[in-house]
């Protein structure tokens, strides 16, 4: 079952990359990546980053950079044209991502690699850093082997089966940097309204929207507290449900900035070898302590995964 888990996903990454890489004319469709996998966009995104080590976004860039390096160094195109087909709008743009790729502007590695004086060096590399090892190759009809991060292995999960949980929330529709304020005037109302005393009570946080998918400003997320049954829901906060079911868990310890990274190995990295696949409930977050009551590395968050 393990084995049949990790194939699902490793062909669904596959399939995938695949794509990106015939598609390099083309912007690039996340969305529809993700329904090829089965997956949601949320889940999707950080699975395949967790797998290869860079988003599909980030992979599709980097070819687009291998390309152009290229093409500066097999014809003699304009660097216009080829900031155009590498999906930048201005020189200026091209310019500056390829100088921070290849520390050296398009014209100078272009002239570089036209010297005389450098034939005794060895040849330009077009091929940037990638852990997955995929990259441009003007041979179209190239196999290309993808490596999967090996993950570590030593990372504490556990396979919980939780209650539905009744949430007090407050709804917050932007960047996800921008939920600290979202949970301070939750703490406002649920602290004048006796909520943090009842008992079980929890602090969380759900996110519905993947930030490559969806613009920052329409970002959907909840900060939210968890109370029992029949306890009144106070005014400013809405009611949300998070159905019973089974979550793997995972500990996060440390600064709240580190949680993308710890979700990121979870699903990319423990989930493909489980022997289990996401399920259809949102993920969400428990903070067992706050940056009121101990110092940033020792915080304590819980990430909850639905698996199915």
């Amino acid at each position: 079952m393990k084995r049949e888990t990790q194939s699902f996903y490793e062909a669904a990454v596959e399939r995938a990359v695949a794509r990106i890489a015939r598609t390099l004319d083309e912007a690039l469709d996340l969305g529809a990546l993700a329904r090829e996998a089965a997956l949601s966009p949320f889940h999707f995104h950080r699975i395949f980053r967790g797998m290869l080590g860079e988003t599909p976004l980030e992979m599709h860039r980097r070819l687009r950079l291998e390309r152009a390096a290229s093409e500066l160094l097999a014809s003699r195109a304009a660097i216009t044209a080829i900031a155009f087909d590498a999906g930048y709008e201005t020189h200026e743009a091209f310019t500056r991502a390829f100088r921070q790729a290849y520390h050296a502007s398009p014209s100078a590695f272009r002239q570089a690699a036209a010297d005389p004086r450098s034939g005794c060096t060895r040849p330009a590399q077009i091929e940037l850093a990638a852990p997955s090892g995929v990259h441009f190759y003007r041979d179209k009809t190239a196999i290309q082997t993808v490596r999967f991060i090996a993950g570590d292995s030593t990372m504490d999960v556990t396979i919980e089966n939780m209650p539905e949980l009744r949430v007090a929330a407050i709804r917050h529709v932007g960047p996800y940097d921008g939920m600290s304020a979202a949970f301070t005037r939750l703490g406002a109302i649920a602290g004048r309204a006796g909520l943090f005393g009842l008992p079980n009570a929890l602090v969380l946080g759900i996110y519905y929207d993947d930030p490559e998918t969806t613009p920052a400003d329409q970002l959907q997320s909840d900060a939210g507290i968890a109370i029992p049954d029949g306890a009144p829901l106070p005014d400013g906060l809405v009611e949300n449900r998070l159905p019973a079911g089974r979550y793997a868990r995972m500990t996060h310890v440390g600064p709240y900035s580190g949680l993308g990274d710890a979700w990121t190995r979870l699903m990319g990295q423990w989930l493909p070898k489980s022997g289990y696949r996401v399920g259809d409930s949102p993920a969400y977050e428990v903070y067992r302590n706050g940056p009121d009551d101990v110092p940033p590395e020792k915080l304590r968050t819980d990430i909850y995964l639905p698996s199915a």
